[in-house]
């Protein structure tokens, strides 16, 4: 088994942290993993991507290609990154920012309305939250208990009443996909 997935999105959006998580939870079971990021020099607003490869093998090398999912929070990503994704592969996307979905009929497209989901939870940024759930659902190396420890461990020490939202969200979002 092997996943090489691309997160991206603008700046702020968290896509660094939904990576590093997911790159965790791949850790946490054993899994050969890399995380490799990649942003703009702008604090916020600006270009961010990282690339998290998961296997049971030895990785050569951390850079990636063409993905097999693309995780993609805008629609400035989703252009950029969807093209490259493997024939066979995944694309997530965040409906919620990306009104254009992608027209390939060779790659599985799920569409979770990321933003409109944490919305409803009170809590707007935990957006990256929701689809990292989407990506526990199409993948098949990680879950909910594998998450407890991360995002306790994450926000446990400076913000604890973080805790339970992020883990809602990221539980927002498997459900979300099980639809």
């Amino acid at each position: 088994m092997e996943y090489n997935m691309i997160f991206a999105g603008f700046g702020g959006q968290g896509i660094l942290l939904a990576g590093q998580i997911v790159a965790e939870a791949g850790m946490i079971n054993g899994k050969d993993v890399t995380w490799m990021p990649s942003y703009g020099p702008e604090m916020r607003g600006g270009f961010a991507r990282c690339s998290v490869i998961i296997s049971d093998d030895t990785i050569g090398t951390p850079v990636i290609s063409t993905p097999d999912v693309l995780v993609a929070m805008n629609q400035p990503s989703l252009d950029r990154f969807g093209p490259e994704v493997v024939s066979g592969g995944t694309i997530i996307y965040n409906s919620s920012l990306c009104k254009n979905a992608p027209t390939r009929d060779d790659v599985t497209i799920i569409p979770i309305a990321c933003n409109e989901l944490a919305i409803s939870l009170g809590q707007p940024k935990v957006a990256n939250m929701t689809i990292i759930g989407a990506v526990m659902e199409v993948t098949d190396f990680f879950n909910m208990d594998d998450m407890k420890p991360i995002v306790t461990e994450r926000f446990g020490s400076k913000r604890p009443e973080l805790i339970d939202i992020n883990l809602q969200a990221i539980e927002l979002g498997r459900k979300e996909i099980k639809k």
